[in-house]
């Protein structure tokens, strides 16, 4: 028989090792050149691993094995045709043979002498450890609960349904007593629900792979950067006023919503070009600058947190940033995203707002040297002009490597953007 061997392709140059996330064909089924066989997951992004021949699949590896590249994952014979080889044996669904009922009478009659047995024996009426213990707490007398355990004895559940029906049956009304001197009425006495009831059970599921890698990642950002946060607050008053204004219009001429995200990332990109340092990642010894200001976006998914970058937002339009963001975000949630769109960045912003995060401090997204956090929206009383006002605000949050940033720069730097984001017209004319 002619067999080819199916193994873990290059993903890509930093990728070493998958975890084959599931099978999409079943062990022994006939499987066609190029159809998907099973999902890989990567650092990064999960890729289906295509046939590379045409018959009956052998699998080699399992669902949640972790794999290095070149390892064997599973086997195609190529000699099974499709009309001959693929798909499970079938079952034998030949009719059980009936018993003679003369035998069917004989099995009856022991277990009708045993249950007859069982009225008189020892054990009925008799409470299990756990029953009695529930019965005295609810002071219940055992002669009047029926057991339904083995030779009539009382089980756990049998108290329960005892104790049940104690709640649940009418108080007996009492009877007419004479005047007496009014005396305080009993403490009443609280019945707690038995501690054997509640659940105690606990389970236990794998890391995925990007689940992992994320945990290595913040734990190396903690631990490999000397990681600072500063914070500042936005007036968004500006920026609601001109999404309110031209919000139909944008909408009208490209076909989508003009957002925060968008508005911030530009503020952030003409601040990055203002601002080198901010914009520079450790490499070594050295500082690498950049002329360009690639924008991670953080995006949740169902597998965890990614970070596609959108590239040159400096050179972007308000409604290719917002496309952009649209695309990468939605690739992402439909686990389509690709390594070449998962690379790079020089720059991330998070937004914990739209989960109701208030305040809090992003952790570095290495190798980059910052990070901004965006948080909710809330209207407080603000001293505008000597006067009270309500306005809608905004905590920031902007995390930075010290190794490669100066706590003046960093500050310096949120200040800009928080001018930018309180002005948008004059990022809008560049000034």
């Amino acid at each position: 028989m002619s067999v080819v061997e199916m193994k873990v392709p290059t993903i890509g140059e930093s990728v070493t090792e998958v975890t084959l996330s599931q099978w999409l064909i079943a062990d022994g089924d006939y499987v066609e050149l190029d159809q998907p066989i099973c999902e890989f997951e990567s650092d990064k992004a999960t890729l289906e691993f295509p046939a590379e021949a045409s018959g009956k699949l052998i699998h080699v590896a399992a669902e949640d094995d972790d794999l290095e590249i070149g390892a064997l994952v599973a086997k195609i014979d190529t000699s099974v045709s499709k009309e001959s080889g693929g798909g499970e044996k079938p079952k034998d669904n030949a009719p059980a043979k009936e018993e003679p009922a003369s035998k069917k009478e004989e099995t009856k009659e022991p277990a009708a002498a045993e249950a007859s047995e069982s009225e008189d024996s020892y054990a009925a009426g008799h409470p299990s450890p756990a029953a009695a213990k529930i019965l005295k707490e609810n002071d219940i007398d055992t002669q009047a609960v029926k057991g339904t355990g083995k030779d009539g004895r009382i089980t756990k559940e049998d108290a329960q349904k005892a104790v049940e029906a104690k709640k649940q049956a009418p108080a007996p009304s009492p009877a007419p007593a004479k005047e007496a001197p009014a005396k305080e009425a009993p403490a009443k006495q609280v019945v707690f629900s038995s501690s054997e009831n509640f659940s105690r059970e606990t389970s236990s599921k794998k890391m995925s792979r990007m689940r992992r890698t994320i945990a290595k990642r913040l734990v190396s950002a903690k631990n490999e950067t000397a990681m600072l946060t500063t914070f500042n607050e936005v007036d968004l008053t500006e920026v609601m006023k001109l999404r309110k204004t031209y919000q139909d219009r944008f909408v009208e001429k490209y076909g989508i919503k003009l957002g925060f995200m968008s508005l911030f990332a530009k503020a952030c990109a003409k601040a990055l070009m203002e601002m080198p340092d901010v914009n520079a990642k450790l490499d070594g010894d050295n500082l690498v600058y950049h002329d360009y200001a690639d924008v991670s976006i953080a995006v949740s998914t169902p597998n965890g947190l990614v970070v596609p970058p959108v590239h040159n937002v400096e050179s972007l339009s308000f409604a290719e940033i917002e496309y952009k963001i649209k695309e990468l975000a939605t690739k992402a949630r439909d686990g389509k995203l690709t390594l070449e769109e998962m690379s790079g960045g020089t720059f991330t912003i998070t937004n914990g707002g739209i989960f109701g995060s208030l305040l809090s401090t992003p952790i570095l997204n290495e190798p980059q040297s910052a990070i901004l956090g965006m948080h909710g929206i809330k209207n407080r009383p603000m001293a505008i002009d000597g006067e009270v006002k309500i306005r809608p605000m905004m905590y920031l949050a902007l995390s930075y490597d010290h190794r490669v940033i100066d706590g003046s720069t960093s500050v310096t730097f949120l200040v800009k953007v928080k001018e930018y984001i309180e002005d948008p017209v004059s990022m809008l004319l560049d000034l």
